[in-house]
């Protein structure tokens, strides 16, 4: 293929699969296209998944699927498949459970050989283009992939039944099913905190991920038990990854993962999904302890992500941020040797970020050991000491340096934005950025729920279909993917908190329909639970395996989220299949959940919100009332997982609120300036002073109103 031709991917609606469009390999997007051309030249499958995102994709793209020889050899002995895992979560998470079984290990880029039924007998991740590190080169395993095909067919067909199997067996979730109770909750508490790493936060060792619904799970469990090692837990994670290289110390936002335990060299790339979940982390977490730092943290997010991961025109987040400008370099646009921060700072400011950041001559990267990673490694306090001055000076003058080295920064080519809108990433952002609407103040505030707002509008615009529900990703007609468990329950959240920030029934009675859908399509009829993928989706061919997620793997699982929205949904209309779907989803993993530790969590935040019910607090009074905004910023600054604040006036606004509350709420309590605290159907009396509503909430504990007399 010459450099003007391409191949089938040319006009693919995802980049990953654009990026490919130039290699000489004549890929195929996933579909029967491609499986019926293996069947019809009994070839196997070369399945390749992938992300634009992947530093290893790109790699194993440059090495192997750019080299004309093996793309030669992919064509004549296989029909080739190229998947993007952000674009095909469901095609994805089925190949990743296979393989695993095969190789002992997942991740991407994924590399399958598949029946022409689309059953694998075999794969990896990555291979090399040479034989290395005890790994045969890809020819090799190209060529010994399809001998055997030719000569041993009955031995691939045993292989590809009993992989199948095993995925199958593992979906199953055998002895998932129990009954459900609250006490759950202790035991993934009990191997979170099992797992904590005291000296440098975070969970186990090195490579560390960031466990954000771990990290709520543990601040839930502290407001509810006020047990000091929760919030130890909680708070010396966050401290840490703040400070750490994982943090992008000048533009704001986190990478993916440290390479490290101590949180200083991350993979670079950066993902919508872990920053919306890590910015609740920051909110929730300032909240509890006003540890400004926390907060601090929090708007370095949303600057980055207002800078570089939003459509600020239209609304929508962006899927993601590379890692590098090129396979040649790690990280480089992140990172500074010390003559290129001496180049941009003058000699008293880079003296300062020196021994703030650790820069020296020698820093950490492995491709490039002049390379720097920027982490905080002492206070100003002791730069202050140590240069004779006080610390606010120190303090100003990271600031200028900061802002200084952050411009420096911009002149560099930055990494690849991957623009597109999924619906499942987006409603997660939307939802964090309304919980920073009620949780910061001012500016940043108000930024923040217009933002949101206008995401969701265009969401339900672009992406709602009334007969099929959300699609998994926004654009024309023609590029439409059916959405998935995570697309319906992420939106339906999302609704819901778009109308406790608006009190717009429209959000609340589209979050209702978005229920309907994941009820009469998605759900597991039989043993509980709701399946990935709805009944009517198209097959998957012979690897058609149903599956129920219940593991954070990395964003929190679709069917604890589903349960979070079903019992939010029953506290507001009393309807009680909301409840009883709810607890038998519960119950559907309560046999199995405590195996999965801290990647149930948002399992445990389901089961804690299942047992003490939703908290509701209705703040009444007129807009213009500076006494009710007191009570809605104390109400606000209070964190307890679920926990809504309505903002409610007398007219029109009461009427929109949902029957339940209504009941409990005559409308004459709505002319008054006012704080109400409901939960499980009953009110405490009405609270007038920010003190004295603070004071109440923290006294909650595990209570549900319990005691608390009906207004």
């Amino acid at each position: 293929m010459s450099a003007e031709q391409t191949n089938r991917l040319a006009h693919s609606a995802s980049p990953y699969l654009r990026s490919a469009a130039h290699q000489p390999v004549e890929w195929y997007e996933w579909g029967e296209e491609a499986f019926a051309r293996a069947r019809a030249e009994d070839k196997p499958i070369l399945l390749d998944i992938g992300a634009v995102w992947c530093h290893w994709c790109h790699v194993i793209d440059r090495e192997s699927y750019e080299d004309p020889g093996l793309a030669a050899l992919i064509n004549k002995l296989f029909v080739p498949v190229k998947v993007d895992r952000d674009e095909r979560p469901d095609v994805d998470a089925r190949y990743q459970t296979a393989i695993s079984a095969v190789s002992g290990q997942g991740g991407w880029p994924l590399t399958g050989f598949l029946l022409s039924d689309g059953r694998p007998f075999y794969g990896g991740t990555y291979f090399p283009p040479q034989d290395s590190m005890g790994r045969p080169s890809f020819r090799r395993v190209l060529e010994s992939i399809a001998e055997a095909f030719r000569t041993r067919r009955d031995d691939v067909e045993k292989a590809a039944g009993a992989l199948l199997g095993a995925v199958q067996q593992a979906e199953l979730l055998a002895g998932a099913r129990g009954s459900w109770t609250p006490a759950l909750i202790d035991e993934l508490t009990g191997s979170i905190l099992q797992h904590f790493d005291a000296h440098h936060g975070g969970f186990g060792s090195g490579p560390k991920f960031p466990h954000s619904a771990a990290i709520d799970l543990l601040l839930e469990r502290y407001q509810a038990t006020r047990d000091p090692q929760l919030l130890l837990a909680a708070q010396t994670t966050l401290e840490k990854m703040a400070r750490g290289g994982v943090y992008d110390q000048l533009g704001g936002g986190f990478h993916r993962y440290s390479v490290d335990e101590r949180w200083l060299v991350p993979h670079f790339e950066k993902m919508s999904y872990d920053n919306s979940e890590l910015l609740k982390n920051y909110l929730h977490g300032y909240a509890v302890t006003r540890n400004p730092l926390f907060r601090e943290t929090a708007m370095g997010i949303i600057r980055w992500v207002d800078t570089v991961l939003s459509d600020r025109e239209h609304g929508g987040f962006y899927a993601s941020q590379d890692a590098d400008i090129s396979l040649d370099d790690d990280g480089d646009y992140f990172t500074w040797t010390l003559d290129e921060l001496r180049a941009v700072l003058s000699p008293d400011l880079s003296r300062v970020i020196e021994l703030y950041y650790d820069v020296g001559p020698r820093g950490e990267m492995h491709h490039n050991p002049a390379k720097n990673v920027l982490w905080v490694a002492r206070e100003p306090e002791t730069i202050a000491e140590a240069l004779g001055t006080s610390a606010e000076d120190i303090r100003k003058k990271i600031e200028e340096a900061r802002r200084e080295l952050l411009a420096a920064r911009h002149k560099r080519p930055a990494p690849y934005v991957d623009t597109t809108i999924y619906t499942c990433w987006n409603a997660m952002f939307v939802s964090a950025y309304l919980e920073a609407a009620h949780i910061l103040d001012g500016e940043a505030a108000y930024s923040c729920r217009i933002f949101a707002l206008g995401t969701l509008d265009r969401l339900i615009e672009e992406g709602w279909d009334e007969r099929r529900g959300f699609s998994h990703r926004l654009g024309s007609n023609s590029d439409r993917l059916e959405g998935t468990l995570d697309d319906q329950v992420f939106a339906a959240a999302a609704l819901l908190d778009g109308f406790e920030a608006t009190l717009d029934t429209r959000y609340f009675d589209l979050a209702a329909r978005a229920v309907r859908v994941v009820l009469d399509k998605f759900a597991d009829s039989e043993d509980g639970g709701f399946f990935d993928r709805a009944a009517d989706a198209p097959p998957l061919g012979g690897f058609d395996v149903r599956r129920k997620p219940v593991q954070d793997s990395p964003t929190p699982a679709g069917n604890p989220v589903a349960i979070i929205v079903l019992d939010r949904l029953y506290e507001y209309t009393g309807k009680n299949e909301y409840r009883e779907q709810a607890h038998t989803a519960l119950e559907a993993f309560s046999g199995v959940a405590s195996r999965y530790g801290m990647f149930a969590a948002t399992y445990g935040l389901a089961t804690a919100l299942h047992d003490r019910h939703p908290l509701q607090i209705v703040i009444t009074g007129t807009y213009e009332d500076e006494a009710a905004r007191q009570l809605e910023r104390a109400a606000s600054l209070f964190y307890r997982f679920g926990r809504a604040v309505l903002r409610v006036t007398p007219k029109p606004n009461f009427e929109a609120l949902p029957r339940t509350l209504r009941e409990m709420l005559p409308e004459a309590h709505a002319e008054k300036t006012q704080a109400f605290v409901c939960a499980a159907g009953t009110c405490f009396p009405p609270v007038t002073d920010p003190q004295k509503l603070t004071e109440l909430l923290a006294h909650l504990g595990t209570g549900t109103g319990t005691g608390a007399a009906a207004v």
